[in-house]
């Protein structure tokens, strides 16, 4: 616990976040990953279809959509949270990836994060029970990447009432009102 004398980061504040919350962000993900793959994955075929003039479908080609998809979702993943710290799904839950201590995750955390997630999903029990058991919720590839998933709500309310406290020590509390200009 910080003395009241010391100033606290206000990004070091908040909750960290459930395993429900962090479930369906997950899932929304996918559904955006998978969306956008596919209709990428169509135009590219017409492309190829239009300039090529013979038909062409990924379908035969099903190591190469498969690396593709393996690539778009890892890239949107590490992306989003170099960028802003959450993924879409993150965004509409609230939720927001940061590093352990609570600062930015950076470009080097996020893609560590984001190539660590296979490994929790390969040990399905051992990569998300601590998540449910643990204090500070953090998954497997939380723990390997040094982040950690809060809900960015309190971190945005702890920010304003840090400002608020802050703004507050610094005007002397009159009973007279403002003098008019």
């Amino acid at each position: 616990m910080v003395p009241p004398s010391e100033p606290v980061d206000a990004t070091l504040q908040g909750h960290y976040a459930g395993f429900v919350s962090r479930g369906l962000s997950f899932a929304v993900d996918v559904l955006v990953i998978i969306i956008v793959f596919d209709i990428g994955l169509h135009a590219i075929e017409y492309l190829i279809n239009v300039v090529s003039g013979s038909t062409f479908q990924f379908s035969d080609h099903p190591v190469v959509a498969d690396v593709l998809l393996a690539v778009w979702g890892l890239s949107y993943m590490a992306y989003g949270l170099s960028h802003g710290g959450r993924t879409i799904g993150m965004a509409l839950f609230a939720l927001k990836a940061v590093r352990a201590d609570g600062s930015q995750l950076g470009t080097g955390r996020a893609i560590a994060r984001t190539l660590a997630f296979p490994i929790s999903l390969a040990f399905i029990l051992i990569g998300f029970l601590p998540i449910l058991l643990g204090r500070q919720r953090r998954a497997l590839h939380d723990l390997i990447a040094g982040t950690a998933i809060v809900y960015l709500w309190d971190v945005e309310s702890a920010h304003f009432r840090f400002l608020a406290r802050h703004r507050a020590e610094e005007r002397p509390l009159t009973s007279a009102p403002p003098a008019p200009r």
